[in-house]
């Protein structure tokens, strides 16, 4: 079943867990596969993670794609095994299989978001969302 209705996950209500076997990895799952389901997509799981400082996300590969867009701090990435510096706002698109790894090089902890999405040799074309315009009833509740 669909769900119909907006879901909010509030920042107080979620707890940073530490990742197992990487360093000083922390994070919040802001969508786990049950909710995908529930939201009729298809995604494994979607992380917003924090690396303290000196913090690696080690050296590893998945059996999905993982899309990282980095929103706080400086962080190297490897790929190709090699080291390149990237800051808030870079985005790393890692097919599944590839070895790679983000490790905080700042003196702060650095924050991504991350996306694990099924890959899949048959898909239908992807297209950009459609979106429809609902007349302005909503924006008086605002005020």
């Amino acid at each position: 079943m669909l769900t119909q209705e907006t879901e909010v996950l509030t920042a107080e209500e979620m707890t940073w867990e530490l990742m197992p076997n990487h360093i000083e990895l922390y994070h919040r799952e802001i969508v786990s596969a049950a909710q995908a389901d529930k939201l009729g997509i298809r995604m494994s799981s979607i992380l917003w993670e924090k690396l303290g400082v000196g913090g690696q996300v080690v050296p590893h590969y998945h059996d999905v794609v993982e899309i990282i867009h980095i929103t706080v701090g400086e962080v190297k990435l490897l790929s190709g095994g090699e080291w390149t510096s990237y800051r808030a706002g870079d985005t790393f698109h890692v097919p599944a299989g590839v070895v790679h790894s983000v490790a905080n090089v700042g003196d702060s902890p650095s924050e991504q978001i991350s996306i694990f999405l099924p890959a899949e040799a048959q898909v239908a074309p992807n297209s950009f969302f459609g979106t429809t315009i609902i007349e302005d009833i909503y924006s008086s509740k605002l005020k």
